[in-house]
């Protein structure tokens, strides 16, 4: 069997953010995808480690910024690979912050979406959240980025707590 095939599925780059206690958080994701359009609802899957997830559980809300082809490899470090318990991963990303507390990236990013939680699912390691989309906006017209474009052009890899992680051998 080979475990690299499961990266042939097509997904995108987000960073999926939320806020709790006053404090905002976003991480990397690539499991982000539409459920379905009457209502418009929105999945996402998220690692029970990171702590977007313990803000996503907690505020019962996320927001996703679609990021864009251009985006330099150090921004998605800055959210893919630094945790937002060691850094505020905020303090210097041009962005702004919605009506309902969600931060929304200005920068490197094409659209961004806001959803409420409505269900979530046990996944192991991770947690699938499903919510209703409360709001959504194109900001740009550039091209998204997908995660087979981020490892094949732009040479990136998965961190552990991926959910498309392949140990290398």
């Amino acid at each position: 069997m080979t475990l690299k095939a499961i990266q042939k599925l097509s997904y995108g780059m987000y960073i999926v953010s939320s806020s709790f206690d006053g404090k905002l958080n976003g991480q990397i994701a690539n499991t982000v995808f539409q459920v379905t359009s009457e209502p418009e609802q929105i999945c996402i899957c998220l690692n029970k480690q990171n702590l977007t997830h313990e803000f996503v559980s907690k505020s019962s809300q996320f927001s996703v910024s679609i990021l864009t082809k251009t985006t330099p490899m150090i921004f998605i470090g800055k959210f893919g690979f630094k945790s937002g318990k060691d850094i505020d991963k905020f303090s210097d990303t041009k962005h702004s912050v919605s009506d309902k507390g969600l931060p929304l990236i200005l920068e490197n990013t094409c659209a961004s979406i806001e959803a409420k939680v409505i269900s979530s699912l046990d996944a192991g390691s991770h947690t699938m959240f499903i919510g209703v989309v409360t709001n959504s906006q194109i900001l740009s017209a550039e091209e998204a980025m997908t995660y087979d474009f981020y490892h094949q052009v732009k040479g990136g890899k998965s961190p552990k707590t991926a959910p498309t992680y392949v140990k290398e051998k």
